[in-house]
């Protein structure tokens, strides 16, 4: 795919493009193509979206298409926007495997999955991952505030499509910080509406 390619053909490769035609979709999404429906440029509620999360899947593959998908997450906001079309973020230091950077030096194509499950909201994002090494500044600026984990290298994804997947099969979950915040909350009514019973039960002093 050359650096012209639309975000629809980024998405969708002449095989997929034959598989939806076989199996009647092509028409649908010949029309949103038409329309604009696919974008590159983060928007502004997607780059909210991407600044709220803590948790990414990443994807990547090898020069003879050898798979290969593994989780990335820090404190909300270590995904960086730095362009319309840039996400930066730290890669720190692991089990020295080396698979995904293995893939970066043969095959740049990159594939970025971000999911808010207190939303059922999952977002995909097609496009080229390199790795830069040696260049503290910009690693300084994807560092994670009061992580201690070392800073190997910055990864640097640049975009070339992102759709919205629909909610259907994902599971309604939520963070642990907001349960405990609701459940404080609720614990310490519960005090409340103890104690005041318990006035009650001895009656006027």
């Amino acid at each position: 795919m050359t650096e012209t390619a639309t975000p629809a053909q980024v998405m969708f490769s002449q095989a997929v493009r034959a598989e939806q035609e076989r199996l009647g979709s092509r028409q649908s999404f010949a029309e949103m193509e038409r329309k604009g429906g696919f974008r590159r440029a983060i928007s502004d509620d997607l780059k909210t979206f991407i600044g709220e999360r803590d948790s990414a899947f990443l994807a990547t593959a090898s020069a003879e298409g050898q798979p290969y998908v593994q989780h990335r997450g820090g404190s909300k906001g270590f995904l960086r926007i730095l362009s319309e079309t840039r996400i930066g973020f730290a890669d720190f230091a692991g089990n020295r495997q080396y698979v995904t950077i293995g893939n970066l030096s043969e095959n740049p194509k990159a594939f970025l999955f971000l999911i808010d499950f207190a939303t059922q909201t999952r977002v995909k994002l097609w496009g080229r991952l390199t790795a830069v090494e040696d260049q503290p500044e910009l690693t300084a600026q994807l560092a994670v505030e009061g992580y201690p984990a070392r800073i190997e290298r910055a990864l640097l994804f640049d975009v070339e499509a992102w759709d919205v997947n629909c909610k259907q099969h994902l599971p309604l979950l939520f963070d642990e910080t907001i349960i405990k915040t609701v459940v404080d909350k609720l614990t310490r009514q519960i005090a409340a509406l103890e104690a005041e019973v318990e006035r009650l039960k001895a009656g006027p002093r």
